[in-house]
């Protein structure tokens, strides 16, 4: 057994009455016992409220905040204000963790003295579990990162998510950088102002957290507010910039990627941007810095005929993307790697 180090586990919960005993069952059956478990019922509207008072009163490690909805990082910043614990994590309600996840990440943060370590995850779905192997393999060794490398990765997207759950950190390291309120994809804005100040940063290659895909989550229904990711972007390529300048080719890249696939996502979906507004506002933002996307995808052919073809026109774009699709449908080209499916456990 590790060191006996406190971890605080913040769970931010609304409306997930369905799933919420299995999240919390899976931390209150870790491997690891020395631990708070501090759960924000954020105004849920349904039975949530009830039910982990119950367990409250059962496990003096659960303590319970009660507070109006203010969304998923509002309650994640009361959660931080209850913190006592040296490391801390973030679970979301709906998803759920393998029962050594919290001792395998602390034996790994004191072993190599790291600021946060990383576990992989997999995409939870009713019927099946998806493991991104693209860029690791289980079996490999843990990755150790100092900060230059880490920013790279970061602001790449591959190896380094932006997501704020799956992750153990020195809780001196986050507990004076809140979530912004009233977005959406917050952990965009969030995640470089922490990774800026790291020293060391591990990944484990092997997948310790579910991450329930929900037909009925927040990023599972397209509006407007899923543009709140590029705001996220361009605020987080302005700190690159003063930062980190040399990442702002690649900050680019994944900007022009985004846009890429928001602009033809609010041209499937016209009745929630009938006057064009925001494709406008993707399009405008593409030809102004139209010199610095084409130095940052130079080097990949596939995003560089991308970028042509979107500067012909939207639709000429549209339809090479068409295209591609139906020559790997029949196997003419060869599908890209994605992510692999592998067995329930």
């Amino acid at each position: 057994m590790v060191e006996n180090k406190k971890i605080s586990i913040i769970v931010p919960i609304y409306n997930v009455e369905k799933y919420i005993d299995r999240c919390i069952n899976s931390i209150l059956q870790q491997t690891y016992p020395h631990f708070e478990l501090i759960l924000v019922n954020d105004g849920s509207p349904d039975h949530c409220g009830e039910i982990i008072d119950a367990y409250a009163k059962k496990d003096a490690r659960i303590k319970v905040i009660h507070k109006e909805n203010g969304g998923l990082s509002d309650a994640r910043n009361r959660g931080m204000e209850e913190v006592t614990g040296e490391f801390t994590m973030f679970i979301d309600s709906d998803d759920w963790i393998i029962e050594t996840m919290m001792e395998t990440l602390l034996t790994q943060s004191i072993a190599q003295e790291a600021d946060i370590v990383q576990g992989s995850f997999y995409y939870a779905y009713e019927d099946k579990l998806l493991v991104d192997k693209r860029h690791q393999e289980e079996t490999t060794a843990p990755i150790i990162l100092e900060n230059k490398a880490l920013m790279y990765e970061l602001v790449t997207n591959k190896v380094v998510k932006n997501f704020a759950w799956g992750k153990l950190y020195k809780t001196s390291l986050i507990q004076d950088i809140p979530f912004t309120k009233g977005v959406l994809f917050e952990d965009v804005f969030w995640a470089h102002h922490v990774m800026h100040h790291v020293d060391t940063y591990v990944i484990l290659q092997q997948p310790m957290y579910y991450y329930c895909q929900r037909d009925d989550s927040i990023v599972a229904t397209y509006s407007i507010k899923n543009l709140d990711i590029i705001k996220g972007l361009k605020e987080r390529h302005r700190f690159m910039e003063t930062h980190h300048p040399q990442l702002t080719k690649a900050s680019h890249q994944l900007i022009f990627e985004t846009m890429l696939v928001h602009y033809h996502l609010l041209r499937a979906n016209k009745e929630i941007d009938p006057d064009r507004v925001y494709r406008d506002q993707i399009a405008d933002y593409l030809k102004r810095n139209s010199n610095k996307i084409r130095e940052a995808v130079k080097a990949d052919k596939s995003l560089n005929r991308q970028r042509l073809l979107f500067s012909i026109h939207p639709t000429v774009h549209l339809a090479y993307l068409g295209l591609i699709k139906g020559l790997r449908s029949i196997k003419i080209l060869r599908r890209p790697t994605g992510l692999e499916q592998v067995p329930i456990k």
